[in-house]
């Protein structure tokens, strides 16, 4: 990638406008420009790969969150090197440059019967400890924001990582594939499925959850025989 190629899609950028909700709702997007396609959508932010230069990803922050496009430049900035995260390339006022990651999230693959090896799991705990050792919190991190990369996993969307606190999302996700992904592992889970145990999962205390009485519950309601 040349220096600074990515400036190109400042224009086609300039005509989109992220909104945020609420603190869990998706963003919406105003706007559109026949060059950009949007590739995903979080909470604070819209991600776009700008067609004539498909191999970076552009994440454009609402207004109220571009304190977390500062702290994710710092984070990724520390990150530097490491095979478990993007490459930074840049920054603009409003959005942050990657390095375009092809792959299915986690999610993804649970929505399309896609096997999620034990080496991508490993991959994650390997990332958490690299980010541990330049001083830094791994929170943030389920389903959407972890990639399966020729059977490996990458980490996406680094900007909690200056925040305090455990919010134990992988914790609970890796004691579940370890205990109810083996039952479900290669069938195609409905969405609608999905996001009812998400939304579920977050109505609970993630300091206090008993995730086996979870698991029972959830089984309970959508995999009874």
């Amino acid at each position: 990638m040349s220096n600074e190629q990515w400036k190109q899609a400042e224009t086609a950028l300039s005509r989109m406008e992220v909104i945020k909700s609420g603190d869990n709702d998706p963003v919406t997007i105003e706007g559109e420009s026949d060059d950009l396609r949007c590739i995903g959508i979080g909470t604070d932010a819209a991600v776009f790969v700008y067609e004539p230069l498909p191999s970076y990803a552009y994440k454009l922050y609402a207004s109220q969150a571009l304190p977390k496009k500062e702290a994710e430049i710092e984070v990724y900035h520390k990150l530097t090197g490491s095979p478990y995260f993007p490459v930074f390339c840049g920054a603009g006022e409003r959005y942050v440059v990657i390095s375009h990651e092809s792959g299915l999230t986690l999610y993804d693959c649970l929505l399309y019967g896609v096997s999620i090896p034990k080496q991508a799991i490993d991959d994650v705990e390997a990332a958490r400890a690299f980010v541990r050792d330049k001083g830094l919190n791994p929170r943030d991190i389920h389903l959407k924001n972890v990639l399966l990369q020729e059977g490996r996993g990458k980490v996406l969307d680094v900007s909690e990582y200056i925040q305090d606190g455990n919010d134990k999302r992988w914790e609970h996700l890796v004691w579940a594939y370890d205990n109810v992904y083996p039952l479900l592992e290669g069938k195609k889970l409905p969405l609608w499925v999905l996001e009812a145990v998400k939304n579920g999962y977050y109505r609970l205390d993630p300091s206090s959850v008993n995730m086996q009485e979870f698991a029972d519950r959830i089984g309970r309601l959508f995999f009874r025989k």
